[in-house]
């Protein structure tokens, strides 16, 4: 497996990370120029002075060389040790001569070099000048100076002697400085890189910590702290940027009051009309129950009337139950009374209340309890059990289990099952699959009670489709 290179991803390392790159840049950029600058001063400042100083001893030469209209290297006027005294003038502690006169060679005393060590193009370009090149050898700097010795004829003309010289002077000296150079700019480069990153440090500390502070305040808004605010300092973009996050946090809290105000009236209103709908409806069933007495008395339209008018109040009754539930839910006033249940008989009780023992099937352990509030479990389960029976097909099977620390309840149908699409809103309030659905028994509540209260025992409902049909599974951990 490959690992991607890590980046720095925060506010605070990029800029770090942008200020330490254009300090050090900078800092390198300045060191190579101001390297290069001093460098080339320190070598042509030891190159000229090379080259002045090999000049001037070959003009004070005294050697016949220049007598009459000039000797040539066949002349035997020059001896060995005219030859040897030259090299020796133009020799130096840090210089080595190389003197060729005809076929005739002299080296300055201790001389490690020979002729063949000069560049073949300098000897070619000394003929016609004084020319210096530098030069590595033995890993050490050296610079190459060579030059024709001319001399005026008799009739004033300038010719040239037949006499070449080269001179090694060494630029270890330099070389030694440069190196020294070299240390200093990278300590010193090493000390700025220090200081930029203290810098940068200390800079994006004072430039985030108002970030920083926007962040937590954000932070406590998302956690519903409302009335957070933050000081505003300065005038520049963070301070207009806290002035507007505080103007933004106060609408929103107006906002929000609002709305808050708005949906505790809706919750007391629906509790409230809920609540005075159960007394007249209390009356409209003793009154269907009578004509449900009578309805086989009536004329068959009459009939068809009671069955349908008590029909409907027995969907109203659902509905205005479900409403009174939610409402409870919604206020918090719900409490959980929790008790040892043996999960075998609740679930059996729960089908046998409702008539559904034939139709759906139990499978649970014997002897499992569980810590639950049985009525508010009756109602999870009968919400489940229900609209598998009323929606789903047959067989429906109750299965119960204590599974990942908790009791795990599933309930599934082989029906045709729910559309992929509806499975996200399953649980929404009012909610009912297909518009086919519209006019079914159910009140939309069902499932959003049913959830609502696994929650208040700190579990979890999920459905999901199988084939066929689907399958609902309720969670509720061990307290």
């Amino acid at each position: 497996m490959k690992l991607g290179r890590r980046h720095p991803t925060g506010l605070r390392g990029r800029l770090v990370v942008t200020f330490v790159l254009v300090a050090v840049t900078a800092s390198v950029l300045v060191a190579g120029i101001g390297y290069q600058l001093v460098r080339k001063a320190l070598l042509d400042r030891a190159q000229t002075g090379a080259v002045a100083d090999v000049r001037d001893v070959l003009q004070r030469v005294s050697l016949p060389i220049g007598t009459g209209d000039l000797l040539w290297p066949q002349d035997s006027v020059i001896s060995e040790s005219d030859l040897t005294d030259l090299a020796e003038s133009l020799s130096a502690p840090d210089r080595q001569v190389v003197l060729e006169y005809g076929s005739r060679v002299r080296l300055s005393p201790g001389a490690r070099f020979r002729l063949a060590d000069v560049p073949e193009e300098l000897r070619r370009q000394s003929s016609t000048g004084m020319v210096r090149q530098r030069l590595i050898i033995g890993d050490q700097p050296w610079l190459v100076i060579g030059t024709q010795v001319n001399r005026a004829g008799r009739w004033g003309g300038v010719r040239p002697t037949g006499m070449t010289v080269f001179v090694f002077v060494s630029l270890r000296e330099e070389d030694g400085v440069l190196a020294r150079l070299r240390v200093a700019l990278a300590q010193a480069g090493g000390i700025t890189l220090g200081v930029a990153l203290t810098v940068a440090l200390v800079s994006a500390r004072s430039v985030l910590l108002p970030v920083r502070r926007l962040g937590d305040a954000a932070r406590a808004l998302g956690a519903g702290k409302l009335d957070t605010r933050l000081p505003v300092s300065g005038r520049d973009e963070l301070a207009a940027l806290t002035a507007t996050f505080n103007d933004t946090a106060s609408a929103l809290e107006k906002t929000v009051s609002d709305l808050r105000a708005l949906e505790a009236m809706s919750r007391r209103f629906v509790a409230d009309v809920s609540h005075e709908l159960r007394t007249p409806l209390t009356a409209m069933t003793a009154v269907t129950d009578m004509l449900t007495e009578e309805v086989e008395r009536l004329p068959p339209d009459s009939g068809k009337a009671v069955e349908l008018v008590v029909r409907e109040i027995d969907r109203l009754r659902v509905l205005v139950d479900h409403l009174i539930e939610v409402s409870r839910l919604d206020s918090g006033a719900a409490v959980l009374n929790r008790e040892n249940v043996e999960v075998g008989v609740a679930l059996a009780d729960c089908l046998e209340i409702r008539a559904w023992t034939g139709r759906a099937s139990i499978d649970v352990p014997a002897g499992l309890s569980f810590s639950l509030d049985r009525r508010r479990f009756d109602v999870i389960v009968a919400n489940l059990v229900g609209n598998a029976l009323h929606h789903g097909a047959p067989p429906v099977t109750v299965a119960a289990r204590a599974r990942r620390g908790g009791l795990e309840v599933r309930v599934r149908d082989h029906g045709g099952g729910i559309p992929p699409e509806a499975l996200a809103r399953v649980f929404d309030r009012f909610y009912k699959v297909g518009a086919g659905r519209a006019r079914s028994e159910g009140s939309g509540l069902g499932l959003a009670i049913a959830k609502a209260n696994a929650e208040l025992h700190g579990g979890t409902i999920e459905v999901e489709l199988c084939e066929p049909g689907t399958r609902f599974t309720l969670w509720i951990p061990r307290t």
